[in-house]
């Protein structure tokens, strides 16, 4: 029994008495042992599952700032490519981008430049969208009344009914809220002083803005010589000029454009009638004799760029006149009729090589004469009611694109022979776009107007003149 007991007493690892016995201590110690191993093994996968979990959470973050820098990266490049592209369109670099400017040159340096320049024109290809874009919004919200409007250059006085127009003020905001014309002409009478000159032109445009949301041409003709409506005028300041038949240096003639230009944008002025681009190709002609560059057709037309130039480098328009050639004739359009005999291939080699010089150089403007070319027309109709002069020649020859401008249409080879209306309406229909001056403006806005609403004049042919007056006042705006 005592045996049986201490067998019993053994295998419990238990005496009687509650001790333990060896037995009891080794299978203890292999439990214990047993048992720290497994919390042993337990923290080992803990501690793997936890060192997993922060290898994958690094391996995120790792990624989310590599997508970052990414982002920034091409986010930096389209900001410097559009910094670029808007420096190329306004020719005027941003000093505040040097690090964008940085950046699109590096972007470009990794560009092939097929596909460069495939952005370039894409960029450009938009602009000119945008540009047509808002035309079109124009043509759709201006009345045919207004439209009609804009076709007419003419003088203050004309439109306020006052004697000498020397000041804007309600007279000119009534006037012009009846009709929004699409620019004044201004002569040595309404130039009393640079300030005077300053406000009267500045309120004339705040009206228009205000009346219509478009400015006015605010015209001159101002050539240097004895033609210079400000310089002739005694005004403190203006430099006197010589006569362009004095002018033999291309750099002179560019003087003559930057210093024309830099007194009249400070007046306000936005459109100068110059320079003159006849040939003197009639020696007997006392029109344009000392106004022209002389009788060599390739001089004339380096002249005339160079005064172009210096114009538009103050953001003047120049107008290139009288097309297609004053210098040929022998007579005065001023106080009436006045022709040559030449044929188109006669003037297309002399006489209107100053024109298309200057239309394939971009100009904006065009002054046509009231000269008669019966050896083209194969009539004694002026040029600026001439539809084979305007449209077959100047437009469809020549290509020109811009705003044909008639001269003015007061004078004498006009006047005589025609009434205001008809004049209007035969200088719209062979393909000018703006009417400087008409003997009676009011016949003659009436007399387009009414062109317009009983189909002789369409309204696709308005809008077509509208359209180009448009995209050049935008750019004015």
């Amino acid at each position: 029994m005592k045996i049986e007991n201490n067998e019993a007493a053994e295998s419990s690892g238990k005496t009687k008495n509650g001790q333990i016995t060896e037995s009891g201590w080794k299978a203890k110690k292999e439990q214990t042992i047993k048992s720290s191993g497994k919390a042993v093994n337990s923290r080992k996968s803990k501690v793997k599952m936890i060192a997993g979990m922060a290898v994958l959470m690094a391996a995120c973050a790792a990624f989310g700032i590599a997508l970052g820098m990414y982002f920034n990266s091409w986010k930096t490049t389209v900001d410097s490519d559009r910094n670029d592209i808007s420096e190329n369109d306004s020719g005027v670099p941003d000093s505040n981008n040097g690090d964008a400017e940085s950046s699109a040159d590096d972007s470009e340096d990794n560009v092939p430049e097929d596909k460069a320049a495939d952005k370039k024109d894409d960029a450009e290809i938009s602009e000119e969208e945008a540009e047509e874009a808002w035309v079109q919004e124009q043509l759709q919200r201006l009345t045919t009344e207004e439209k009609v409007a804009q076709l007419f250059i003419i003088t203050p006085e004309t439109l306020t009914g006052v004697d000498v127009a020397v000041a804007a003020g309600d007279a000119t905001r009534n006037s012009l809220y009846q009709y929004p014309v699409g620019g004044f002409v201004y002569f040595s009478g309404n130039i009393q002083s640079g300030e005077q000159v300053m406000q009267m032109l500045s309120a004339t445009q705040q009206y228009s803005m205000e009346r219509i949301g478009l400015p006015v041409f605010t015209c001159i003709d101002e050539e240097g010589g004895t033609v210079a409506r400000i310089g002739n005028s005694g005004l403190a300041g203006i430099p006197l000029i010589e006569n362009m038949s004095q002018v033999t240096d291309p750099q002179r003639a560019y003087t003559i454009g930057q210093t024309l230009g830099s007194y009249l944008s400070q007046y306000g002025f936005n459109l100068d009638f110059a320079p003159v681009a006849d040939v003197l190709s009639n020696p007997s002609n006392t029109v344009v004799w000392n106004r022209s560059f002389g009788p060599d057709c390739n001089q004339v037309s380096v002249m005339v760029q160079q005064v172009l130039n210096g114009l538009h480098d103050y953001g003047v328009y120049g107008a290139v006149k009288h097309f297609p050639g004053h210098g040929a004739t022998a007579g005065d359009t001023h106080e009436g009729y006045a022709y040559t005999d030449k044929t188109l291939e006669q003037m297309m080699t002399n006489e209107m090589i100053p024109f298309a010089q200057a239309i394939q150089n971009g100009v904006k403007f065009v002054m046509v004469g009231h000269i008669s070319v019966p050896g083209i027309t194969g009539d004694g109709i002026p040029s600026s009611l001439s539809y084979s002069v305007v449209t077959d020649i100047l437009r469809n020859q020549l290509g020109f694109e811009g705003v044909v401008v008639t001269d003015a249409l007061n004078m004498g080879a006009i006047s005589q022979n025609y009434s205001a209306a008809d004049t209007a309406v035969m200088a719209i229909g062979a393909g000018c776009d703006l009417l400087l001056m008409p003997s009676d403006f009011y016949s003659a806005y009436q007399g387009v107007l009414n062109a317009v609403y009983d189909g002789r004049i369409s309204v696709e042919r308005l809008n077509e003149s509208v359209a180009r007056i448009l995209r050049v006042k935008k750019t004015l705006m």
